[in-house]
């Protein structure tokens, strides 16, 4: 055993290979990157050759993960919370087949949305599915819930979920380690049916998840996880889920609440403890960071009569992060101390970089599609969403991961012209393919820009999976070789690039180009080295 300084996503990771994992799948994507990182980079990991190689998206690394189960592993796949959503297919079923070694989804959510389209809570996910969920409340939860959610994944042979938000994965505190297990060995399903999603396999499967439902709640009951703090005063219960306990104690003296605490870190909700709660104190106010998820099942799983506080009747903020300064306001309690922010300090908006190839090629494009107005660029998720900012104002939409180039068909398909899709090399991978394919499926009359800075820059720096290969796969899905466009984004070239991309505007079908530079910041690291 020893004692760590590690961030929530490192001590998650760490957790991970002591508890005996094979493999870590994932895509990067804040704030969830550090776990397969700091996995990429431990010494053990390394030694043992563990899988720790960066997915084309999320559904490839939670079928994967998922792969690694079925063969007797343990397995963990991390992505953010918007990455369920390219994951949701296989992840909700994952919960029909069940699994065979140990398998966590970690997903980190974004309060706040710091680097999000949306606030989205993984836990309706996991209560949709009707699975175990885990949110731990600190950094040494973050590690024990590994090995603790592991084992519970192959006790009930389920998919267990683990729910991370942005200030518990990259907030640091020292985590004491426990000696680590050996690999499972490979082990194929009992049951060779079990994952065969056949219409007669699946209700009956469906059948024994609904029966394991009493079950998972019991082991709720009984986790090291969840505990009732008895209080003095009656007036007021709290639950406080997941990081929200924190925010509660530090209102608090010595951590001495005078009010009963329900801490609740796994799911399905712990009902005995909830039900005592409910009939020793007037009123419950529910503390959970993300959506009022608690709230809205005790409203419905409690007798009518007390009352129950929380997001929804605006004792918190329904958006937005917690913080311990609106529990305390939540409570009637005054401030901490240093906890607000001076009004001196702004925030800072991101920018990109000096340097950055895609300000090169935003000022092609502005000039070359400046003759037909405004509105004709769709772009997609990373560094050049930025592009929609001033100096720039060079793109109109930014929706999902891959909606560029679709977005910009459907446009077409409405007869606007020119439409143009703008999409990182990452995120042409992980899910701007299949678009792409159905453009040239119909020659639609499209451009699709394809800013090639050879990495995965936005989460900082990750290869992407089709580093050298871009060309090949246009190719391969039937653009006109004629019509894939390389070139250099440099402010000497700018007359070179506003001609091709005039070009390629006056095409009629579908066009590609490629402006394609090392990404300044990879290459600040690389010449470092």
């Amino acid at each position: 055993m020893e004692k760590l300084l590690l961030l929530g996503d490192e001590a998650f990771a760490q957790g991970a290979i002591d508890a005996g994992i094979s493999g870590a799948y994932g895509y990067p994507g804040t704030p969830s990157t550090e776990i397969i990182e700091y996995i990429q980079k431990n010494s053990t990991a390394i030694s043992k050759n563990l899988h720790r190689v960066w997915s084309a998206n999320e559904k490839t690394a939670m079928e994967s993960a998922l792969g690694m189960s079925y063969a007797g592993k343990r397995a963990i796949v991390t992505m953010k919370h918007v990455g369920l959503n390219v994951a949701a297919d296989g992840f909700v079923n994952s919960s029909i087949t069940g699994t065979n070694g140990g398998l966590l989804v970690t997903v980190a959510d974004d309060p706040s949305m710091h680097s999000s389209q949306n606030e989205q809570d993984s836990r309706f996910y996991a209560k949709f599915s009707l699975i175990p969920a885990l949110e731990p409340s600190n950094q040494q939860e973050a590690y024990d819930m590994a090995s603790y959610g592991l084992e519970l994944s192959e006790k009930f042979e389920l998919p267990v979920l683990v729910r991370f938000v942005t200030r518990l994965s990259h907030s640091r505190s020292g985590v004491i380690t426990k000696q680590m297990k050996a690999e499972n060995q490979l082990k194929l399903p009992k049951d060779r049916m079990k994952f065969i999603l056949l219409p007669a396999v699946a209700r009956k499967s469906y059948k024994n998840l609904l029966a394991k439902q009493e079950d998972l709640i019991k082991a709720s009951e009984e986790s090291p996880f969840n505990t009732y703090i008895d209080g003095k005063d009656k007036s007021l219960g709290i639950i406080a889920c997941g990081l929200a306990y924190n925010y509660l104690m530090e209102n608090f003296t010595n951590n001495e609440c005078t009010y009963p605490v329900l801490k609740i870190s796994q799911y399905p909700l712990p009902k005995k403890y909830i039900q005592k709660m409910y009939k020793e104190c007037d009123s419950i106010i529910v503390l959970e960071d993300g959506a009022p998820i608690v709230e809205e099942m005790l409203k419905g799983y409690l007798a009518n009569g007390k009352t129950i506080k929380g997001r929804l009747d605006g004792s918190l903020p329904r958006d937005g992060e917690l913080n311990p300064n609106l529990v305390a306001e939540a409570l009637n309690l005054d401030n901490i101390e240093g906890n607000n922010v001076p009004e001196i300090i702004a925030s800072r908006p991101p920018a990109l970089c000096v340097g950055c190839p895609h300000i090169d090629t935003y000022n092609a494009l502005n000039e070359a599609i400046k003759p037909y107005g405004d509105g004709h660029v769709f772009a997609d998720i990373g560094c050049y969403t930025l592009g929609a900012l001033p100096p720039y104002q060079a793109i109109n939409s930014c929706v999902d991961m891959g909606a560029s180039i679709t977005m910009a068909k459907g446009a077409a398909d409405a007869g606007l012209f020119p439409s143009i899709a703008v999409i990182g090399d990452s995120t042409f991978t992980h899910s701007g393919i299949t678009g792409l394919l159905d453009c040239v499926n119909e020659n639609t009359n499209v451009v699709v820009v394809i800013v090639d800075n050879e990495t995965t820059a936005m989460t900082g720096g990750q290869d992407s999976a089709g580093h050298g290969k871009i060309e090949k796969i246009c190719v391969g899905l039937g653009v006109d070789p004629e019509h894939i466009r390389v070139c250099l984004p440099l402010k000497r070239n700018h007359e070179e690039l506003v001609k091709i991309f005039n070009e390629e505007i006056n095409f009629k079908g579908v066009s590609v180009i490629i402006p394609r530079r090392e990404c300044i910041q990879t290459l600040k690291k690389k010449n470092k080295k």
